[in-house]
């Protein structure tokens, strides 16, 4: 049966003491993510996380044991829907989470590790490590938010990524909230016991035009979906996002109103609030508690660098890239655009040509990055009029007049994110 997002409240109180070797594993873990740090080697959860797994392999269940655990997994948005969920989630109680995006094994057991005395980990975890880390955590919640294309010569192919949920999710007991206007997350959660279907929106479709039950050609009605061929269709939502409202499931409409843009947010703190009353907590409390989030992890910041404003965005695939560019006022704003290809973004480029870059036509275009002539490549087909600089200061001298909008994937992100703060 079908949940309806309206479950009690979970009770805290539970004993948070961990056994001696997971707290010897705990303070290994910390002492090497202090090294990492000092060495300037980053945040050292990662590292930080590894070696407390090797000292202790079922550290993670065990850390995990005394929360209620949200899982939030998708192929964008992850990181902001995890945020917009622990800001309502603090209405009942302390929160840990990994804030800062590190969502495979190690990066979760180092976040969980400085949360003795929560109550909830909302944890963010990478499409591949879904299925394991559910094992491991035992989550009373799991978010499902999009499937597409991204780091293809890394992650499967998106069928694949929705067989994997399908078959590691079928027996959790937790409740699944999951984007009914996705049919990739929809027949990866069909399988799940209880499932609570938030119409969300899913702006990029094409790779969803052949049903991932038999390889039918999916029909498109509207804002339906269903296969001619087996009859899988779009489930009845539960929630639904309209506007700027989302609907609960007894019909009554809830203002969204954040200070994160565009309507990917809105479709995010639609999901959010479908995960909150999983657990007690309101829709307008959860929602308001939503307004405080002005920036993640840097997306959204808007800051100043040379005497210019520039607003850093985040895009890593073509669907990121979709709801980003409808993020920008038209000509002539000035866009700058970087790509890179190590191994945090993966290497294949392919991807460029699925982007719609036309959509730019008539903006002053700078391109940087590690990978900047295949992308200046890609802006000629286009027909695109674009600069090719060697940094972000080179291009912020050159550009125009008005706010300058940045736009990076994974690692030349965090690179636009340093050369900003000095």
């Amino acid at each position: 049966m079908p949940g309806t997002g309206s479950e009690a409240p979970a009770q805290g109180g539970r004993d948070t003491s961990l056994p001696a070797r997971a707290k010897i594993a705990v303070t290994a873990g910390r002492v090497a993510a202090a090294v990492s740090r000092t060495a300037g080697r980053g945040s050292g959860s990662v590292i930080g996380g590894k070696v407390a797994l090797r000292l202790d392999p079922d550290l993670l269940a065990k850390l995990a044991e005394h929360l209620d655990v949200v899982l939030v997994s998708a192929t964008n948005g992850k990181t902001t829907t995890t945020r917009l969920i622990a800001e309502a989630l603090r209405a009942a109680g302390p929160v840990v989470s990994n804030a800062l995006g590190a969502n495979m094994p190690a990066g979760i057991t180092a976040a969980l590790a400085g949360g003795s005395d929560s109550r909830f980990g909302v944890i963010e975890v990478d499409e591949k490590y879904l299925a394991g880390v559910a094992r491991d955590t035992r989550p009373k919640a799991i978010a499902l938010l999009n499937l597409s294309r991204d780091q293809l010569d890394r992650a499967a192919e998106t069928r694949m990524l929705a067989e994997r949920w399908r078959e590691g999710l079928g027996d959790t007991e937790a409740v699944v909230i999951a984007n009914a206007d996705d049919p990739l997350v929809t027949w990866a959660a069909s399988s799940c016991r209880r499932v609570v279907w938030v119409a969300a929106g899913q702006s990029w479709k094409e790779d969803a035009w052949s049903c991932p039950a038999c390889g039918g050609v999916m029909q498109r009605p509207g804002d339906d979906w269903f296969c001619g061929a087996c009859g899988f269709r779009r489930p009845q939502p539960h929630w639904a996002l309209s506007g700027d409202h989302v609907y609960d499931p007894q019909g009554v409409p809830w203002p969204i109103r954040l200070q994160l843009p565009g309507r990917a947010n809105l479709a995010n703190a639609a999901t959010s609030a479908a995960v909150a009353a999983v657990f007690g907590v309101a829709p307008q409390t959860a929602l308001e508690r939503m307004q405080s989030v002005t920036a993640v992890a840097g997306r959204y910041d808007v800051v100043s660098y040379e005497g210019r404003e520039v607003r850093l965005l985040l895009a890593k695939n073509p669907a990121g890239w979709l709801e980003t560019f409808s993020l920008i006022d038209g000509p002539p704003t000035p866009v700058i655009l970087s790509v890179n290809a190590l191994d945090a973004d993966g290497t294949d480029t392919s991807w460029l040509w699925d982007v719609d870059y036309e959509r730019l036509v008539g903006h002053p275009v700078f391109v940087m990055g590690q990978r900047k002539l295949d992308l200046a490549v890609r802006l000629e087909v286009a027909g695109l009029h674009f600069q090719v600089v060697d940094s972000l200061a080179e291009a912020v001298r050159m550009a125009p007049q008005g706010r300058i909008e940045a736009i990076a994937n994974y690692t030349a992100f965090q690179q636009l994110r340093r050369a900003v703060a000095g």
